[in-house]
């Protein structure tokens, strides 16, 4: 692991690393806000995945965690959205699909099946990498995201209850598999058989039997995707269904912006915390 930048911050510290993954098969970046508490010991991990056009120095830069973070005592762990380099297929003019915005899936299509493995990456490879080289105690860990991320942390929360204790979303895609924002990336890493988007749908995921002990997502009622992109209501539908407690907060006036994700991201911060304690 390659350490590319650090810097002291509330007490802890922010660092930027570089690594070479062996799921993407390229070298991949990721943040990480270790706070002054790890000083006497491990504590909890909060994963955050961006969204599209993201890498992991949008919510680094623009997020404002790192005071909430300090204060509760957990890492923030901010990895890229996907992999990148000149051998990775990619396609530079559709901001939807390709480099900075692998959808947290594992492509199963060619070319793109060799680089584009974010689920496992985040999963596994990193968690071990974190674990190896960080004061984090993997015991203790949430997820969140915003939008494209959203979608992730739903979606890898859903299918690993046992592993997260707490899950939250800023403007999450909750059902890829019917919005257009989504539905050509998922043809083109998944294949034209839409049964194998579920796995990658919250909405779908609920709908099969997945369960979570509850969810927390914050919306901007002035998004300009909210109608296309996000649609909160088809998850809390869903939730409502299944019996899953969902706190879903219309923030009025609010865009899709790191303006918006930065004025509710303490309150977020602390309410993974408080899951995470103990």
């Amino acid at each position: 692991m390659e350490t590319i930048s650090k810097a002291k911050a509330h007490g802890g510290v922010q660092g930027v690393y570089r690594h070479e993954s062996t799921t993407t098969k390229t070298p991949m970046t990721f943040a990480v806000f270790v706070p002054p508490q790890a000083a006497d010991g491990k504590v909890p991990v909060l994963w955050y995945l961006s969204g599209l056009t993201c890498t992991h120095a949008n919510v680094t830069e623009k997020g404002e965690y790192r005071a909430a973070a300090a204060k509760h005592g957990v890492i923030l762990v901010a990895p890229d959205t996907s992999p990148r380099g000149p051998g990775v297929p990619d396609e530079p003019d559709n901001w939807q699909f390709g480099s900075g915005a692998g959808f947290y899936v594992d492509a199963t299509e060619a070319p793109y099946a060799t680089n584009y493995r974010m689920a496992s990456y985040i999963l596994d490879e990193l968690p071990a990498l974190i674990a190896a080289e960080f004061p984090a105690d993997l015991s203790r860990q949430g997820i969140f995201g915003h939008s494209m991320g959203g979608h992730g942390a739903l979606t890898m929360a859903l299918k690993h209850a046992d592993r997260f204790r707490s899950c939250s979303a800023f403007a999450p895609i909750v059902q890829p598999s019917t919005a257009e924002w989504s539905r050509p990336a998922l043809t083109k890493y998944l294949g034209a058989d839409e049964g194998a988007w579920r796995a990658y749908d919250a909405v779908a995921l609920i709908e099969d039997g997945k369960r979570f002990p509850e969810f927390l997502v914050d919306q901007g009622t002035a998004d300009s995707f909210l109608t296309t992109g996000l649609r909160p209501a088809l998850l809390e539908a869903a939730c409502r269904k299944a019996g899953i407690p969902m706190t879903l907060n219309m923030r009025e006036g609010y865009d899709h912006s790191y303006y918006f994700i930065s004025t509710f991201m303490a309150d977020h911060v602390a309410w993974h915390a408080e899951r995470l304690a103990g």
